[in-house]
C-alpha cells in the first residue's frame, strides 16, 4: 500500500571542530595580568621599605573606605564664619574640644602635633638617624672600616650606638690610649646627625676583663677617661654641651659576649635619649 512507504532516511553530520591548536591568544591576556600583579607586588614591597611608619599610616588612613569622625564642639562664628573649630584660638561651647595637647584621632591621622604624634615623629627621626650610620637605607654617612665597628638597635631608653673593638682593631692605640683616627671621624658624622634633633646624649665606656691587675690604672679609671674622651670628640665635632647629659664608665663590669676577655666587650655606648627621659 501507498501508505505503508517507507520515507527515506536522511542522516545529518555536523562538522565538529577539534580542541586542538595554540587557543588563539587568550594566554597572552593571562600573562599579561601575571606581569602586573607582580610589578605591583615588587612596588609595594619597595613602598613599604622606603616609606617611614608614619608615611604608611598616611597612605592607609587616605585609603580608607570610611574616614572616623571624632565628637569635638565648634566655637566658630557660625558655620561658615571663616574659624575652623578645630583652631587653637577659639573657644568651645561645649565638650573638650581639641588641641594640640588633647588632638582628636582625625587631627593625629592628618600629622597635627599632639603625644602620641610627637611620639612617633621621635621614633622616626631616630630610625633615619640609624639608618645613616648602619647604611639600611641604601647610603651610610660613615666609612665602611667605622662600619664593621658599629651596631645599632631602639631601646626604651633611646638609639643605642655601639661601637666596640675587634680583634687586633682596638679603639684606642694602647700604647698611648689615643683615640683611632676613624673613631674621630666617626664622631664628627655623629655630631653632625645629631644635630638634627634635639634629644640628650649619654655616653657610655665598657673595658674587657683582661687576665692580669694591672697596677697603675683601675678599670674604673680607664673606662671614665674614655668615655670623657668620646664626649670631647662628639663636641668637638659641632655638638652642644649642653645636650651631654650623663658620661659614664663601667670597667668590665657588663661583658656582653663570652669569655669576659673577649675585644667585643671594648666598647663605647652612645646613646640617643628619647625625649621621656
Amino acid at each position: 500500500m501507498a501508505g505503508n512507504e517507507l520515507r527515506p532516511l536522511i542522516i545529518k553530520r555536523k562538522k565538529v571542530s577539534g580542541g586542538g591548536g595554540h587557543h588563539g591568544g587568550a594566554w597572552k591576556v593571562a600573562y599579561a595580568d601575571f606581569v602586573t600583579a607582580m610589578m605591583a607586588f615588587f612596588m609595594l614591597m619597595w613602598l613599604l621599605n622606603a616609606t617611614t611608619e608614619n608615611q604608611r599610616k598616611g597612605l592607609a588612613d587616605y585609603f580608607s573606605p570610611s574616614v572616623p569622625v571624632a565628637r569635638v564642639s565648634g566655637g566658630g562664628d557660625g558655620a561658615f564664619g571663616g574659624e575652623s573649630p578645630f583652631s587653637e584660638e577659639v573657644l568651645t561651647q561645649n565638650g573638650t574640644g581639641a588641641s594640640a595637647a588633647q588632638p582628636t584621632e582625625g587631627r593625629q591621622a592628618l600629622g597635627l602635633q599632639g603625644t602620641d604624634h610627637d611620639a612617633e615623629r621621635e621614633a622616626a627621626e631616630l630610625a633615619e638617624i640609624e639608618s645613616s650610620l648602619t647604611g639600611e637605607g641604601g647610603d651610610s654617612l660613615v666609612s665602611d672600616l667605622a662600619r664593621q665597628h658599629i651596631e645599632t638597635r631602639l631601646t626604651d631608653e633611646g638609639l643605642l650606638i655601639e661601637i666596640f673593638s675587634r680583634p687586633g682593631r682596638p679603639l684606642f692605640d694602647p700604647e698611648t690610649g689615643s683615640p683611632q683616627p676613624w673613631l674621630t671621624d666617626l664622631a664628627v658624622t655623629m655630631a653632625d646627625l645629631f644635630g638634627t634633633v634635639n634629644n640628650g646624649v649619654a655616653v657610655e665606656a665598657h673595658i674587657a676583663a683582661e687576665p692580669l691587675v694591672r697596677a697603675s690604672v683601675s678599670g674604673w679609671q680607664r673606662t671614665t677617661e674614655r668615655a670623657q674622651t668620646m664626649r670631647t670628640l662628639l663636641e668637638a665635632g659641632g655638638l652642644n654641651a649642653l645636650r651631654v647629659a650623663r658620661v659614664t664608665g663601667h670597667s668590665d663590669r657588663e661583658p656582653v659576649v663570652e669569655p669576659a676577655i673577649a675585644p667585643r666587650n671594648d666598647r663605647l655606648e652612645i646613646i640617643l635619649l628619647r625625649n621621656s627621659y
